[in-house]
This record gives structure tokens, sequence and C-alpha cells, in this order.
């Protein structure tokens, strides 16, 4: 029998509406939330990501700001666009899209947020917080990876979960956020000599690579939870994710699909993260 599919996409438009109902909320109090996004540089992809998240912050009524800069910027250029927004009360969440130009710094870019506004949950002291146990804004990727995870009530408590990547964006977090479910969480990247060995014994596997059908069927635990983080551009134009869909799709329990499922969830949850900013500050004030 063919696996469960995560739709993504469904989940994510049910998320924003009743994310649309608490700016409601919010804006009836006097606080709309406010979303300021950096886009450095001239890259197609870059541009059509932003899009995206601009128009998914207006359809539940977030405001967003999107500033521009030419490939050429200087990085002091950006620290001073940030450290302007870090004092607007008017802005509650700050995005800097990846990837800068090659001549900025991304790591102090990032740094330079301030805490409460990073909407993205890549500041060190959001990262430490969610080691520690005390998430405040969790990456978006892992964060919209476990709310599929929950959806589809798939059991986590016990199981083996297994990561193939180790970024801090989506592979660490990730591992961090299984094992507070109670998972036994292994993580694999390019340098684990059996990863096939390794992933086909994972209850819950997830694909955070960035190479196109990396898992294979044979990788596969039948049965099992597979979840395809990667977006990969295939010579032929189409996209593929870390997963060899159609054939992995005969052996899990569960699958997501490229485009359509983890994706629609990174978005949702970035509005998450930034209507939970507004409303602290408002309950602050």
């Amino acid at each position: 029998m063919a696996a469960q599919i995560l739709d993504g996409k469904s989940l994510a438009a049910a998320l924003r509406a009743a994310l649309k109902q608490k700016v409601d909320v919010l804006v009836q109090r006097g606080v709309r939330p406010g979303l300021a996004v950096i886009l450095a540089g001239d890259e197609a992809a870059s541009r059509v990501y932003v899009r995206n998240k601009t128009l998914a912050a207006e359809q539940v009524g977030v405001r967003s700001q999107l500033h521009e800069f030419k490939s050429d910027v200087v990085e002091s250029t950006l620290l001073q666009k940030i450290s302007a927004l870090n004092a607007d009360p008017a802005i509650h969440s700050i995005l800097v899209q990846l990837p800068l130009p090659r001549q900025i710094n991304a790591a102090r870019v990032l740094e330079a947020v301030a805490p409460a506004k990073d909407v993205d949950g890549f500041h060190a002291a959001n990262l430490g917080a969610l080691l520690a146990g005390r998430p405040g804004a969790v990456p978006c990727t892992p964060a919209g990876v476990m709310r599929l995870l929950e959806h589809a009530g798939v059991a986590l408590a016990g199981r083996h979960a297994v990561v193939i990547g180790r970024s801090n964006i989506v592979g660490k977090p990730l591992a961090l956020l299984l094992l507070q479910k109670d998972a036994t969480v292994t993580i694999c990247h390019s340098k684990s000599g059996n990863l096939s060995e390794i992933a086909c014994r994972a209850d819950v596997l997830v694909a955070a690579a960035g190479r196109a059908k990396l898992v294979t069927a044979p990788m596969v635990k039948p049965g099992a939870c597979v979840i395809d983080v990667g977006v990969n551009r295939l010579a032929d134009g189409k996209l593929a994710g870390d997963v060899d869909f159609d054939a992995v799709r005969q052996v899990a329990g569960w699958i997501t699909p490229v485009p359509g499922g983890v994706g629609p969830m990174t978005i949702a949850m970035l509005l998450e993260n930034c209507v939970r900013a507004a409303a602290r500050e408002e309950s602050a004030s």
C-alpha cells in the first residue's frame, strides 16, 4: 500500500486562517504585526521566496516591508538598516533572506538582528534557548516539520529518528525538537560512511541534505515516516526533493511531497513567529 501523503499545503492554509483571526484581534487592540524583509542581490530563487513570504504575510494581515539592496552592497549598509529596524516599534520581526552576497559576513548580519525580532530563529540567543529547552523563535522549517508530524499523529516517543543534514537552519534544530519529544535521534551528514545502514533503521527519516533523490527505497524501513526537506532543480527544470518520491512512496507509511510538503509549512511557521512576536510586545506594553 502506498504511503499516506502529508499535505503541507492544506495544513499551512488552515494555520494561516487561524493566524488571520489572531491578527484581527491584535489589530483591534491597536497592534498590526510588522515584518521587514531584507533582500540583497539578484538571485532569482531568493526573489521567488521573498515574494511568496510577503504575499502570505499580507494575506493574514501582517504588514510587510521589503528592503532591497544591490549585489554589491557593503556590509555596513545592511547593519545600519537592521539597526534602524530593531529600533522601529512598528516592526516586530526581521527576515534576512539567505544567501547574502559573498562579500557579506552572513553570521555577523544575522547576529545583528535583535533576538526578539529574529523571525527565522537563527540568532545564537534563540538557538541557545532551543538547546536549553526554552525555545523562543524556533527555526521555521524544523517547526513546520514538527507540526506536520503532530498533525499526522506520527508517534515520536521512543522511536528512532534519523536526520540527514546538520545545518544550523534545519538539521541541528530539528534534532533538538525531536529529542524534546523523546525520540532517539541520529544525525547523518556527508561524512557518514554507513548512511544507508543507519537510514533503514529509522522510524522517522528526515532528508535535509540538498541532494536530489539521495534517499532511495532500499534506505527506508517499511512503514517509516519520510520527511523530505530538500528542494533541488533538475537539469530539465523540474523540482525534486532529496527523496526518490515515487519509489519510496511504495515503502513508507507517510511521506511529504515536493513541492507541497514542508515548503508551505515553513512559511506558515514564519508567520506564526511574527504574530507571536507582536503579541509578546503587545502584552509587555
